[in-house]
Order: structure tokens, then C-alpha cells, then sequence
């Protein structure tokens, strides 16, 4: 009975300590003097994991995978995590090379978040200014999205280490953009619920600047469907009048949007890719398939042309007695970001500032702008010439857009306070989803732009750890500011697969090559090392 007793006080001894404890936690403040003073302490920290940076995103730049197929990449990711304390759930969202990675408790829970995947016959050896791919054909990381992991999860790890030091309460979570060039994932990650409980998101980006910004930033939203034909197949000499074709019908689906296209907005973008025309041709095509992006500025404009589409690919189906399916293959919508989240990043990014680059790094820079022959200004009006060495002004809301580029990281920005930080790792001046875009991506360009990209998001994370009111501010804009008029409308329905089965046999075709070539960061201290790259080759031999 005493021993029972002694349990019971011993019990109540120990809660309220916990208890007091975790008060204790929740109640302590920083004056400004030791926040800098911890932020010095946090560049530093992050400074000292240069190897680990420059390793990361060699190692990603390697395997270059697509969408969907991103195995190796995110093996590789997973397993640095767990190394380093994070618990990793896999398979989020049906999706195989999908994950979420947690460490800590209690709030605020802070969700950092980049892409992963490549982009098709964009293999290329880095630094050697002209076209020389590490694998004919192959996927490669021309949209650079191999350095933007090593961003977030090196911010994470010192922030981590200095929360475990400093006894601070929160939760950090890290995910991947899978198949971001698909926006194939992140609506999906949304519908399901990973972002239910999430106080803010951070999300990295590769740029040739240094930057955040809020409020709407003029891209456009788009849907991506495939529409399937299906008819009869028949000798296209003998007796072509018993089939249906199902290629005709794709074709004249295609001519109808393209004479729709002249009473659409001007911000409009629309592109397709007929995926499947037939077999051969003697043989009238009983199916085929086309691929459509329609992109728009707002989410009844790209409801209004999505359902222009199906329309008249009913149209066509009727035209050539086919059948007509179409399945969702993925969605953005408008961007629009937050505003005192945006205003403390850009703080960080002052605190931190530009790499210091060397002659190397600009006479590669150079050499990259005179081969994709370059525009001399941006569209800003700022001079393309080598390598930013300012950080521009803090921006908001467009006035006004033409539209552009989609990225379904706006599908989680609509659902919680969400920024982007844009990380000087490329080069500026490139087309955007090119080989040439590949070359600086394992080269010191990226290395340092990921390093400084590293330090701003460690700091960022201490404010938010240790200022409620960052956090509440945040929350304010969201709730009255962005959200005040529009809410956000899934493309997607809870039957809505996500379609993991893209790029499979592309990157099984490529796999066993690339092997090969696959970064081994203990025989070589670089990627450019390994492959026999001397660092920069401006001029082809």
C-alpha cells in the first residue's frame, strides 16, 4: 500500500515538473540582441555543412529522375533524415516516391518544402558551357531542382541542433515536390491532409536571384488532363471506310482549341502532345491520346477552359464516331504569398547576401548567357551580364500579368501562410526547362547559391520558433488579406488518382545508363571531379 502510494506522489512529483518544464518552454523570450546573436550562431552552423550542401545537391544532379519515377532521389533523401533524427512516413498520398519527415513537438509545426524531379532530354555534363549530355537523350536536371533539398534540409538540421540546445517547442516537417513538373502531387498532398495542422510553409526554388516576395505573383494556374480516343482499327488501304479512327479524332480535337485559342484572354497559355497517334500506318488507329495543359489566371478561367476542352473533344468523338474519356493528371492554381513571412525572409536574405563569386564562377556565367544567346535585360529591366551580385527590393502583388509558368506549390499557399525563397544557384538569362539550364547545377554556382539559400531559411525558422507574432501576423494576412475574397476550389476530387504511372518507361529506358554515372561522393570531392570536368570549360575542345 506505501509503495503504491509512493508511485502515485512519485507520478504527480514528476507531471508537474514536465509541466513546469513545458511552461517554462512556451514563455521564453528573446530580446532582439539574442536573436541576432543566435542567427550569427545559426550561419555559422549552417556555414560548417558546406560539404554536406555541395554532396546533396551533386548526389540529386546525378540521378536525375522525372516525375514520379524519383526512386533513387528520394532514398537517398530519406535516408540523411532518419540519420539525422527525423521519422519519415513514405508513401504519402498513394504516391510511392512520396514522403513526409517530422522532428520535434508542439507548435508551431513549419513545413519545408522543394522539388525533386528532372526534366526529359535535359542530360548534361555541368560545367562545360555547350551541349554534351552525360547520357544521349536522358532526363537531367534542367530546371535545377536537384539543389533545393540540400536548402531545406540543412536549414532544418542546424535548426534542429540549436532547438535542442536552446529546449525550444515546435515541429519541423520536410516534404518533397514530387513530379513538380507534372503538378502532379502537392493538391493531392492537400486534399489528404498533410497540411491539416501547419502553422506556415517554406518553400525553396532555384533562381539566378535572391529573393522573396507576396501577394499575387502573376503566374497562371493551369489543369493538366489527357483525353483518350477509342474507335476501330481497320486496314488503312484494303478497307479504311469500316474504321473509326481514334488519331482523327485527337486531330480535330486540335484543331478546334487552336481555333478556340483566338477568343480566349490574352493570358492564356494552353500547350498539348499528342502521347499516343497509332501504331503504324497501315493500320487506321482504334486509340489514341492527347495531352493538355490549360493554364489561366484565375480558377474560373481555367475552369471555364478546361470545360471548353471537353467540349469539344466531345465534338471531335462525334465527328469520327469514337468514344471519349479524359483523366486528371494534375493542377495548380494562381500563386498569391505571404506577406510578413515574405518580409522576414527578405530580412534574412539582406543578413545573409549574395555569394561572392570568383572568375570561374562568371566566365561560366558568361559563357552559358552567349550560348542560349541571352536577352541583355530581364524582364524587369535589370542587365543579364554574368552573375547578380545585389539583392533586388522586396515585391509584392503584379499590377498586372500576361500569365506564365504555373507551380502547384500555390495549391498549398491557398490552404496556409506559404512563401517561396528564391535561391541564386542558376545562372540568369537561360530558356527554363533546357539542357543549357543543367550546366551551372553541380558546379560551385550551385553549391554556393544553395549555401546562402541554407542560411536565410535556418534564420526564418528562428523567427518563426521564437516570435508568436510572426506567426500570428502570418495567420492574420492569410484569414483577411488573401483569403478575405477567394477560396480555394480543388481541381481534384477525393476519387482523383495521382498518375504515378507517368514517366515510367522513359526513366526505365534511361535507368541502367544513368546508373553508371551515379555520383560516388567517396572516391571524388565533386561531381565535376568524377566526371573529369575542369571547372569551367567555356569552349568546346
Amino acid at each position: 500500500m506505501n509503495k503504491h502510494l509512493f508511485s502515485i506522489k512519485t507520478f504527480f512529483v514528476l507531471a508537474m515538473a514536465l509541466l513546469c518544464s513545458m511552461q517554462t518552454m512556451a514563455q521564453k523570450k528573446y530580446t532582439e540582441k539574442d536573436l541576432a546573436a543566435l542567427k550569427q550562431t545559426l550561419m555559422q552552423t549552417v556555414a560548417g555543412k558546406s560539404k554536406e550542401v555541395q554532396v546533396m545537391v551533386d548526389q540529386i544532379f546525378s540521378f536525375a529522375e522525372l516525375g514520379f519515377q524519383e526512386v533513387e532521389t528520394s532514398k537517398y533523401i530519406t535516408s540523411v533524415l532518419t540519420k539525422n533524427g527525423f521519422t519519415v512516413e513514405n508513401g504519402i498520398s498513394n504516391v510511392p516516391t512520396a514522403w513526409m519527415a517530422k522532428w520535434g513537438t508542439g507548435s508551431p509545426v513549419i513545413a519545408l518544402g522543394s522539388d525533386v524531379d528532372c526534366i526529359p532530354k535535359a542530360s548534361q555534363k555541368p560545367g562545360v558551357a555547350y551541349k554534351a549530355p552525360i547520357v544521349e537523350g536522358a532526363p537531367g536536371h534542367g530546371e535545377g531542382h536537384n539543389s533545393g533539398q540540400a536548402v531545406i534540409i540543412y536549414a532544418a538540421i542546424a535548426m534542429k541542433e540549436l532547438m535542442e540546445r536552446e529546449k525550444l517547442p515546435g515541429t519541423i516537417l520536410i516534404w518533397p515536390g514530387i513530379a513538380e513538373e507534372l503538378v502532379g502531387t502537392k493538391a493531392w498532398y492537400v486534399r489528404d491532409g498533410y497540411f491539416k495542422n501547419v502553422d506556415a510553409c517554406i518553400f525553396t526554388h532555384v533562381s539566378g536571384d535572391f529573393t522573396s516576395s507576396y501577394g499575387d505573383n502573376g503566374g497562371n494556374g493551369l489543369v493538366s488532363v489527357r483525353f483518350d480516343f477509342e474507335g476501330e482499327a481497320a486496314h488503312a488501304a484494303g478497307q479504311p471506310w469500316r474504321a473509326k479512327s481514334a488519331l482523327d479524332a485527337v486531330e480535330l480535337m486540335n484543331v478546334g482549341w487552336n481555333f478556340k485559342r483566338e477568343h480566349l484572354k490574352p493570358t492564356n497559355r494552353s500547350h498539348y502532345v499528342i502521347v499516343d497517334g497509332g501504331d503504324q500506318p497501315n493500320v487506321v488507329p482504334s486509340k489514341a491520346s492527347v495531352w493538355y495543359y490549360f493554364r489561366e489566371r484565375t480558377y474560373e478561367d481555367i475552369k471555364m477552359n478546361y470545360e471548353s476542352g471537353i467540349k469539344i473533344a466531345e465534338g471531335a468523338a462525334m465527328m469520327t464516331n469514337t468514344k471519349m474519356t479524359h483523366q486528371m493528371l494534375g493542377t495548380a492554381w494562381p500563386g498569391h504569398f505571404n506577406k510578413p513571412l515574405a518580409e522576414a525572409m527578405y530580412a534574412n536574405i539582406q543578413k545573409v547576401g549574395m555569394p561572392t563569386w570568383d572568375e570561374k564562377d562568371i566566365a561560366l556565367a558568361k559563357g552559358v548567357q552567349a550560348l542560349v544567346e541571352a536577352p541583355k535585360k530581364d524582364q524587369q529591366g535589370n542587365p543579364i551580364d554574368g552573375l547578380k551580385t545585389s539583392i533586388d527590393t522586396l515585391k509584392g502583388s503584379v499590377a498586372f500579368s500576361w500569365g506564365g509558368g504555373s507551380d502547384d506549390i500555390a495549391d498549398i499557399s491557398w490552404n496556409l501562410p506559404t512563401i517561396v525563397l528564391r535561391y541564386p544557384a542558376n545562372i540568369p538569362g537561360t530558356k527554363g526547362h533546357h539542357w543549357a539550364d543543367a550546366i551551372a547545377m553541380a558546379t560551385p554556382i550551385a553549391h554556393k547559391g544553395s549555401l546562402v539559400g541554407a542560411e536565410a531559411t535556418a534564420m526564418t525558422l528562428l523567427d518563426l520558433f521564437t516570435k508568436p507574432s510572426l506567426v500570428a501576423d502570418a495567420k492574420k494576412y492569410f484569414k483577411e488579406v488573401q483569403t478575405k475574397e477567394v477560396q480555394y476550389i480543388p481541381f481534384i476530387t477525393k476519387d482523383d488518382p495521382p498518375a504515378i504511372h507517368l514517366n515510367k518507361e522513359i526513366q526505365g529506358a534511361f535507368r541502367s545508363q544513368l546508373e553508371k554515372f551515379y555520383y560516388d561522393p567517396s572516391k571524388y570531392g565533386t561531381y565535376l571531379e568524377q566526371l573529369g570536368v575542369t571547372y569551367p570549360t567555356v569552349k568546346k575542345p
